[in-house]
């Protein structure tokens, strides 16, 4: 059974920082390019940040400077350092987990950011 567990959402100010982190179990996690979206109320969801399985990292104009995505390996976990953070960062933010060969596709529940102006 393949499992995607995000934690460290919450509510913070303004200006402060965040570290989500995605727990993966039930795939080879290396052969995955794992990536964090969010999806805010009415709006269409996000990709925030992805991280190939070689490492090579992408990010959306809007969290560039802001946001890192990361991989440990070992311990089968994607993280989000999320710094600066603006109330328009306020969303659900949910982790993903895309195989190309043979195609396969995977989500987790998602955790609550909200950020207070």
């Amino acid at each position: 059974q393949v499992q995607l567990v995000e934690s460290g959402g919450g509510l913070v100010q303004a200006g402060g920082s965040l570290r989500l982190s995605c727990a993966v179990s039930g795939i080879v996690f290396s052969r995955y390019a794992m990536a964090w979206y969010r999806q805010a109320p009415g709006n269409e969801p996000e990709l925030v940040a992805r991280i190939s399985n070689g490492g090579f990292t992408t990010y959306a104009d809007s969290v560039k400077g802001r946001f890192i995505i990361s991989r440990d390996n070992r311990k089968n976990t994607v993280y989000l350092q999320m710094n600066s953070l603006k109330p328009e960062d306020t969303a659900v933010y949910s982790c993903n987990a895309r195989q190309l060969v043979p195609p396969s596709d995977y989500w987790g529940q998602g955790t609550q950011v909200t950020v207070s102006s």
